[in-house]
């Protein structure tokens, strides 16, 4: 991924010790580094925007405007990603990011017209309230469902599923709990390895992780199967998988 998508400056959110730990939120200070806190918090970033480039030449068409929506666009880098590659492969595609943090929004609405994508819409709303277009092509879910009350997460998948025409794709990202509690905790120290790798402080670490507790809440892989299935997905796969980071594939 080119620095053209990923922009921004360097995450030190967490650097200097905070006196009091707050509870973790898409400001606009985490707006203005959110490109190199992903790209260095999550692994195989970049891998992923390949593999969903990957699914979109088989889930888009050549003789249709192709309707892709992004929930959770963030900064708008999957959109970015996906036009310029759909684009180069001569599809006909229009773009709808959504994501309820103004700052998040603006940032991809700067760096969208920076990269002259003008097929895409950006809208500041929370998921649970926005009406998804009806025969939409795929849906995107980056690293967000994790940041939402479990009770509404039903909720949202059905919307999806029934926003999707047949034979429409859902790719789902998130980061996982095991289903076997005996591997938690080395799992969970393989991830902080290898933030350390990425340049991260113990104190980075330490912060970071008391400030998404309650609010980033991840499910099991069989927990978030049965939620896919429940809201109509028949078909469902683990697309990807790296310790406590998977990827979706599902459906209609």
């Amino acid at each position: 991924m080119n620095n053209e998508v990923l922009a921004g400056g360097v995450d030190q959110v967490f650097k200097r010790r905070q006196h009091e730990i707050k509870a973790f939120e898409f400001n606009q200070t985490v707006a203005d580094v959110f490109d190199d806190m992903v790209s260095r918090s999550v692994p195989f970033y970049n891998e992923i925007h390949r593999l969903i480039t990957d699914y979109s030449n088989y889930f888009t068409h050549h003789d249709k405007e192709n309707l892709i929506w992004d929930l959770g666009c963030s900064t708008g880098t999957t959109i970015g990603v996906l036009e310029n590659h759909l684009k180069s492969n001569h599809k006909n595609c229009r773009f709808v990011g959504v994501d309820n943090s103004k700052a998040m929004t603006e940032k991809a609405q700067q760096k969208l017209s920076r990269l002259k994508v003008t097929n895409a819409k950006v809208i500041c709303a929370n998921i649970e309230d926005v009406e998804i277009d009806p025969n939409v092509d795929m849906i995107i879910m980056n690293y967000t469902l994790q940041f939402i009350r479990e009770d509404l997460r039903p909720l949202i998948l059905e919307k999806i599923f029934r926003s999707l025409r047949p034979g429409g794709v859902f790719i789902l990202s998130e980061k996982i709990n095991t289903n076997d509690s005996t591997f938690h905790q080395l799992i969970t120290d393989l991830y902080y390895d290898y933030k350390r790798r990425e340049g991260y402080s113990e104190l980075e670490i330490s912060q970071k992780r008391e400030a998404l507790e309650n609010v980033l809440v991840p499910l099991t892989p069989n927990q978030q199967i049965k939620l896919l299935n429940d809201a109509g997905f028949n078909h469902v796969e683990q697309a990807f998988r790296w310790y406590n980071f998977t990827s979706y594939i599902a459906l209609k």
